[in-house]
């Protein structure tokens, strides 16, 4: 499934949209072990991702130059980058957390986070990062289908197995994060 407004501008250009570190300091991605990342892009999380975790990073983009450029980033490291679409086929890996980063404007929203939780083991999260829809960001979907928090919460509860995790957060200087877990009844799937 091809995301909705989605063109990637250059890649120094997108990195430089990001905090990085903050964005995993402040979901303590140490904690985890094994992680799928959908949408990986150029790798502006993969890299850092794999770095900080204890296993194994499985990167999925729909996109064959951007599944070829996070390869690229992250030789010699224990990071498994595929062309699928998750949407469709699921993510085929059990892991401790997914990262949905800015892509929660696509077309299945519900389908999306359906498939984050099923890849989950217990106990463990999706993490979600997307563009603030209160200001003008330099870049991100138009804001007639940006997500909101209060929608993407929304979402995860329609899903039926995520529960939210604290509050939003805000990363500055473009985004927010939410963290959802499979609900108590969910974790013995």
């Amino acid at each position: 499934m091809r995301i909705r407004d989605s063109g990637m501008p250059d890649e120094g250009y997108w990195e430089s949209l990001f905090d990085v570190p903050l964005v995993l300091s402040r979901f303590g991605i140490e904690r985890f072990r094994d992680v799928a990342e959908l949408g990986c892009g150029y790798g502006t999380f993969s890299v850092p991702v794999v770095r900080a975790i204890r296993g194994t990073l499985y990167a999925f983009d729909i996109d064959p130059a951007m599944v070829d450029r996070t390869r690229e980033r992250s030789r010699g490291l224990s990071v498994v980058a595929e062309i699928r679409d998750v949407v469709s086929l699921g993510f085929d890996v059990s892991v401790d957390a997914v990262l949905l980063f800015n892509i929660l404007h696509c077309e299945l929203p519900v389908a999306l986070l359906k498939q984050a939780s099923s890849a989950l083991r217990p106990l463990g999260e999706v993490l979600v990062i997307h563009w603030r829809h209160d200001i003008v960001t330099p870049r991100g979907p138009g804001f007639e289908i940006r997500p909101t928090p209060e929608a993407i919460v929304g979402w995860a509860t329609e899903a039926g197995s995520l529960e939210l995790i604290g509050s939003t957060m805000d990363l500055p200087p473009w985004h927010y994060g939410l963290r959802f877990r499979l609900r108590a009844s969910s974790r013995d799937h």
